[in-house]
């Protein structure tokens, strides 16, 4: 009877490893990213930081931009909570609506990677440490309709509003301390708990850039962030030389600063726009030859994890991967006397075909999906095509098909004031 037992067990053990979708044979795979706040890039280079450039030589290491396309349609406030959904949804503003840090009306109909991923794997687990709360609860929109009561199984944050226990200083001290306790149950979490996907977000670099500007404070707030991230890379190591896991490790800032005195962001200036990525993969050409965007970062998490989302939801992402084969990058638009003309840099030698398709419709903004009509088919290698459209609107969405990976632009035509 044990014996029957036993055996019933194990069959038990290897349906449910089936169940998740893994098999024996397969590594684990699993997703920690990180925002460290207000760090532009050219900071990176000013001052310590061993476990970033650890990270970076490990994998990748890269410079990057937020704020979308200056001066188009996509232009995107460079502000904390903008940048941070921009990550998640791999969409610049127009599309989640995330203006400011108020995150009056995000739009949950551009999911997060944390919906997707639950989407994908109900039963595996996600985690979330942040010094801020509204990350989970707005933008993230836990238990909300919106996100179809989206649950994150395991949540450490909300201590901001702890006054007794981080009694608020006019120094931001408390922020720094809230950033230690938020980091070090990351690591002691992650390497007993090893939750599936996980989102670390630190907040006290940010704040001594508002505070001090460029200055040594500043400077020595990111050596201390660093810090905290190197005991969360060190525990994701852990993991994976005593247990069959594979893990992407990513991390990266939300916004740059001005260029006068540090102490501010939100605008469009190149330093304000300046962010970087590190990442302890191999990134691919797209990377190592362009500047990858914020948007980049989640279809990069959708590949290492290999889920593979309807077609409405990826035709809007704003990103490509960092991973992988990447044929074409920057599609481009322009309508006159009806005929568009797109153009694309592309990436790799491979002599590809593209296919393109328009809308005039933007359902998915409420939800629905969008009916795209074929407009023909170009070579990748030539960067540009024209296609002749009789359609008259005041809105146009292009796809481009590559045989590896998507890219869309917008076209609103200029009204005459005549």
């Amino acid at each position: 009877m044990k014996s029957k037992i036993t055996m019933l067990a194990i069959l038990l053990l290897v349906s449910s490893f089936r169940v998740l979708g893994q098999t024996d044979d397969e590594k684990h795979k699993k997703v920690v990213f990180i925002i460290v706040d207000g760090i532009a890039a050219d900071m990176i280079e000013k001052v310590a930081t061993p476990q970033i450039n650890r990270i970076g030589k490990e994998g990748s290491y890269s410079e990057a931009y937020v704020g979308g396309e200056k001066g188009a349609y996509s232009e995107t406030p460079t502000i904390s909570a903008v940048g941070y959904n921009s990550l998640l949804t791999g969409v610049w503003v127009n599309k989640h609506n995330v203006y400011g840090n108020e995150i009056k009306q995000p739009n949950y109909n551009y999911p997060s990677i944390f919906r997707l991923y639950k989407n994908k794997y109900p039963r595996k687990k996600t985690a979330i440490f942040s010094t801020w709360e509204d990350n989970r609860t707005k933008l993230l929109g836990e238990n909300l309709v919106g996100t179809n009561f989206l649950k994150v199984d395991f949540a450490f944050d909300g201590f901001e509003k702890d006054t007794i226990s981080f009694p608020h200083d006019r120094y931001r001290e408390y922020i720094k301390n809230i950033d230690k306790k938020v980091a070090y149950k990351a690591g002691e979490y992650i390497k007993k708990e090893a939750p599936d996907l996980s989102w670390v977000y630190l907040e006290f670099s940010d704040d001594m850039g508002h505070g001090y500007g460029d200055s040594p404070k500043l400077y020595e707030a990111i050596t201390y962030e660093d810090s905290l991230i190197g005991n969360i890379y060190n525990a994701v190591k852990f993991r994976e030389e005593n247990f069959n896991e594979d893990w992407l490790f990513l991390v990266t800032t939300d916004h740059g600063r001005t260029l006068k005195d540090g102490k501010h962001h939100g605008g469009q200036t190149d330093r304000e726009r300046s962010t970087w990525i590190a990442m302890n993969r191999k990134g691919n050409t797209y990377l190592t030859k362009s500047t990858p965007a914020i948007v980049d970062i989640l279809p990069t998490m959708m590949d290492f994890l290999q889920i593979e989302p309807e077609d409405s939801v990826k035709q809007e992402w704003d990103g490509i991967s960092l991973l992988g084969q990447i044929d074409a990058q920057g599609l481009k638009a322009n309508l006159q006397n009806e005929t568009i003309t797109l153009n694309w840099s592309a990436i790799g030698n491979e002599n590809n075909t593209a296919k393109f398709y328009i809308t005039t419709t933007n359902n998915v903004k409420y939800g629905a999906k969008d009916d795209y009509r074929f407009l023909g088919e170009a070579n990748i290698k030539k960067e540009f095509a024209k296609f002749s459209v009789k359609e008259k609107s005041d809105f146009f969405k292009i796809l481009m098909e590559t045989p590896n990976h998507q890219l869309n632009t917008w076209i609103i035509p200029i009204k005459s004031n005549n």
